[in-house]
This record gives C-alpha cells, structure tokens and sequence, in this order.
C-alpha cells in the first residue's frame, strides 16, 4: 500500500489509489490473489499517457531544434554573401543562348548588372566557365594576298616581285547585334590587310565577315556579319558576351583564357592575374609599370599562344574581363601573357561598332586623295615640330586634294572621323572608299603663330587617274629631301 500511496503521494489522485489498495488488500484477504480488474486498466491508460506525453516532449524536441539549426544555417550563408541564386550553375550575368538585340542606329555592350554577383569571386569552377562563354568565342582566318621576292633576288640577281595567298588565324568575341548584323570585337593586327575574313562558330559553321571599325593604336577592331547569313541552327547556338569590369581585378585572381590557339580551334587555358596596369613599348622589350602614355595591359600567366589574339580573358563569373592581344615572346621568359582591359577600350568599341560597315572596292573604283605623305615619327617630331599624322609632302595637280584646298606642309589628322597616325593606315583606309565619294578630311596647317585646325570636304579621285597615288615620299627621295624646306618653326 505504501508502494502505491507514496508513487502518487502529492497528487490529485492520491485518494483514488489508497482505495483501489484497500480493495487489493481485501481481496488478498479473502485468499484472491488477482488484482482488481478495474483498476488495472485505469493503470494501464496512465502508463500508456505518461508515454504518449514523453513521445510527444521528445517529437516537440525535435522539431525545435530542427527549426533552429535551419535558421542558423541559413542566417550564416546570407550572412556570408550567399543567396540560393549563387548556388545556380549558370550565373544571372550570362545571357541566354542567343544574341541580344540591340538598335541599328546604337549598339552597346552587354556589361554585367549586378555588383555583387562580380564580387562573389570563384562562383563557377573552369568547366562551367567553358560550356558558358565557348557559344561567345569565334575563331577568325585572315585571307590576303601580299608581295613577295623570288628565290633569285634574295641573291641579287633580281627578278620580278611576286604575289602569294597568305592565311592567318586568330579570335573574336561576339559582343553585340544591332538591326541587321551580329557585331564581334578583335585584334586589328587579327584581320590587318585582309583581302577576306571570316569567321568560324561554336557548330563550325564559317560565315564571311566584313570590318565595321578599327583602331590600330590599340589593336582593335570590330568584324560584321549579316544576320540574313547565319542559319537559325547557328543563332539558336551563339550568345553575346557579357562584359565585366577589369578594375575590380585583384593580383592573384584566377582567369580564363579561351581561343583559337594555334589555328587548332577553340581552347581552354587557366591561370592568375599577375599583375594588373602593365605597359608595354614593345612586344620583346622590357615591362615598365609606369608610363601616362603607352596603354596597359592585364598580365596574366595562362597560356596565350598565336591564335589566342582576339580572344578572351575572362573571370571566374563568366565575364570577359580583356581581350587577348599579346605574349612576351623570348627563350628565357614563359607564363606572362597580355590582355587588353575591357574597361579601359568600352568607349572606343562602343564607337567601333557603330561605324558604317565597310568592304574593300574593286580596282576598277580604288580611289586616291593625291598626295605623297610622311608618315610624322617622333624623330620628325623633335626635328622640327610637326604634329602626329601625315605630313603632306606633295599634292598632285587636279586631284581630290588639289580641289579641296590641301597644301605642300598640311598634316592630315583624321579621314572620315577616324584618327591618322601613318600613312600605312591612311592607304589601308583607301581601299574601303570609291573613287567619287566625298569625305570629311581633318588638317592641321599652318597659320598665324603656329598649326591650326581646319577641316575640308574632299571627293575622291580615281587612282588610276591620278599620277600619284597615296604613298610614302621614300619612294621618291629621303625624308630629309622632302623638309629641307620646311620652315613650320
């Protein structure tokens, strides 16, 4: 009876257990050993409710602490930057297959929107960076034909100058589309002197190209194709590039480089950013880290072979964040490639890729301004004060020149809005513009106290008409010859 009185002593049923043992023992006394039938199952639901509740405590536990583990872990990853969008294998910032439109009249880079996403470095591993941005990639030939000596003349005995077909490959990156072409950025030096480019996809499918704009000062150049000519298997394919922001490049970050290397095909190397605002004078010389007027350059130890010029670095969220242009080529130095930063060169691709596409004219319309130039080096410079650009040395009678009012000392400094620097470029211009179009030719001459600014309207003459075309006065005499009577000073 204690056992029972003191299990519930305390208890609201305290009374009820005393007389179920008052029972228990009156039965024990009258020789019946078996317990009263009642109350053993009133025993029973309360075992079975004490479990029930210590179940239920237990389930209740659970619950909580499984409620809060999960809100821990969640606040951690928000509180670490990470949101459940960062856990996607392609980031937000890769546009969709297939290229962007963009007006006819303006066309723009695809630059990447979210700041924080940039700064989520190493987001995606090199393999999802290769399935992103390879449909952005084209591998680019460069047909053209140039002159050659024959075997016979490299040992005097003259001979007649030959021509030859010659190829080269390099890389573009798609960048744009505007109404009625799909836009790619390059290397200039990728399709210089190009009789026809084209253009290779990531299906293989080569198209024909045609340049729309190019600046050779900083090796770039911006290469069109007509959406009429691409199949719809090959847009359903490509996807434009989405641009990043090279400035936010740290020293020790990891790229990738993707392009054509070698002429092989597209291709995947991998390595760090090893230093960032590099310049360089020349392709062999010395690197110097400080210089306001030579461009710089990202340098970065992934591989960058032939072929690679052109194409892109890009950073570990998918973005190109240069363009591929150079390799410090020597037996004693290996791992230091050259990237272009894109954010340096945005504004002048933009301008690039808004410029009438051109191709080069037939012989029957090559057309001529009429005039021999020199190309003003910084040696001719310092001799004697002429500015940058091409320094008219003659100008042949009744031509386009001679009508719009170009003089023996003039300098020209820009054709049809683009900037001269030699003559080379001017002549490579040329071959883009019919005899009998009018251009804008910008000038410096001289005046009162000095060079002034003067623009002329110019029509082109037709080369085989003029008795001199464009060239460079070396043909005819030294440039010594050629200034002996300057007196710009």
């Amino acid at each position: 009876m204690s056992e029972y009185t003191n299990f519930n002593q305390g208890s609201e049923n305290s009374f009820e257990n005393t007389s179920q043992a008052y029972h228990y023992e009156n039965h024990r006394e009258n020789g019946d050993a078996r317990a009263p039938q009642g109350g053993g199952r009133r025993g029973g639901r309360r075992k079975a409710g004490r479990i029930a509740r210590k179940a239920g405590a237990i389930a209740l536990s659970a619950v909580l602490f499984g409620g809060v583990a999960s809100g821990t872990f969640l606040g951690i990853n928000y509180a670490a930057g990470y949101t459940p969008d960062s856990f996607q294998t392609q980031p937000e910032s890769v546009p969709d297959a297939g290229p962007e439109s963009a007006s006819a009249s303006s066309s723009s880079l695809v630059t990447a929107t979210s700041t924080a996403q940039s700064e989520n470095r190493g987001s995606m591993d090199v393999s999802d960076i290769a399935s992103a941005v390879m449909p952005s990639i084209v591998s680019i030939t460069n047909r053209s034909v140039q002159e050659v000596q024959n075997y016979f003349s490299m040992f005097g005995y003259g001979g007649q100058i030959q021509t030859q077909e010659t190829e080269s490959c390099g890389s573009g990156i798609v960048i744009g589309e505007n109404d009625s072409e799909l836009l790619i950025v390059t290397n200039y030096h990728v399709v210089e002197n190009a009789d026809t480019l084209s253009a290779c996809f990531i299906d293989n499918q080569a198209y024909e190209a045609n340049l729309k704009g190019a600046d050779p000062d900083n090796d770039l150049a911006v290469i069109a194709i007509p959406l009429e000519n691409l199949s719809e298997d090959t847009l359903s394919q490509i996807q434009i590039a989405t641009i990043g922001d090279s400035d936010a490049l740290k020293v020790g970050e990891q790229v990738v480089a993707i392009g054509n290397a070698l002429g092989y095909g597209q291709s995947v190397t991998t390595g760090i950013v090893s230093a960032t605002d590099r310049t360089l004078q020349t392709e062999v010389s010395a690197v110097s880290t400080s210089s306001e007027e030579l461009p710089t350059y990202i340098q970065t130890d992934a591989a960058i072979n032939p072929g690679n010029s052109g194409g892109a670095l890009v950073n570990m969220n998918g973005e190109v964040v240069g363009i591929n242009s150079a390799k410090l080529a020597s037996t004693e130095v290996e791992g230091m490639g050259y990237a272009i930063p894109v954010s340096r060169v945005s504004d002048i691709i933009e301008t690039l890729m808004n410029e009438t596409t051109r191709t080069k004219v037939s012989d029957a319309e090559k057309s001529s301004i009429g005039i021999t130039g020199i190309t003003v080096n910084e040696a001719i410079n310092q001799a004697y004060d002429i500015p940058a650009g091409v320094y008219v040395a003659e100008v042949t009678e009744g031509s386009g020149a001679a009508e719009a009012g170009i003089r023996q000392g003039d300098v020209i400094t820009a054709f049809d809005g683009r900037e001269i620097t030699d003559i080379q470029q001017l002549q490579e211009l040329l071959q883009y513009y019919s005899a009998g179009e009018t251009v804008e030719v910008a000038l410096k001459t001289m005046g009162d106290g000095g060079y002034v600014d003067k623009t002329v309207s110019l029509t082109l003459s037709h080369a085989a008409d003029s008795s001199q075309a464009e060239g460079s006065s070396e043909e005819s005499g030294s440039r010594s010859d050629v200034l002996k009577g300057y007196n710009g000073r």
